[in-house]
């Protein structure tokens, strides 16, 4: 099943959050900018499509398939920004423009720049 973008942005968001601590949905809101409303609602779709689990105290954690996503993306999200900013492109811009890019790039493509980044580093 294809999971949305912002579906992705959302569990890479907790993702992020969940390195620094318990998360709840007033997190994520302030992480992304959106309303409360707004994440409610899409964190209750996110649970009832096995992403998530919520708990009974508000805490938010990533299901073993939200994970796999979480984990995706924000590796795309580093190696990008990381590619960017080697070529250089401010540390802002450049996550930015990963975060825009990191939805949308094929497995082949990023698989090569992530090979060709590890091969320079090598050096």
């Amino acid at each position: 099943m294809k999971i949305r973008e912002s579906a992705e942005m959302y569990l890479e968001t907790i993702l992020v959050l969940s390195k620094k601590g318990d998360v709840r949905s007033i997190d994520i809101a302030r992480a992304m900018n959106f309303s409360r409303p707004s994440v409610s609602v899409t964190v209750h779709n996110l649970e009832k499509e096995h992403y998530i689990k919520i708990s009974e105290g508000g805490n938010i954690t990533l299901e073993p398939a939200g994970l796999e996503i979480a984990e995706r993306i924000y590796e795309r999200h580093t190696v990008l920004t990381e590619l960017l900013v080697s070529i250089g492109v401010s540390e802002e811009t450049a996550a930015d423009d990963a975060c825009k890019i990191e939805h949308d790039i094929s497995v082949e493509t990023f698989d090569c720049i992530k090979k060709a980044i590890r091969k320079r580093d090598k050096k």
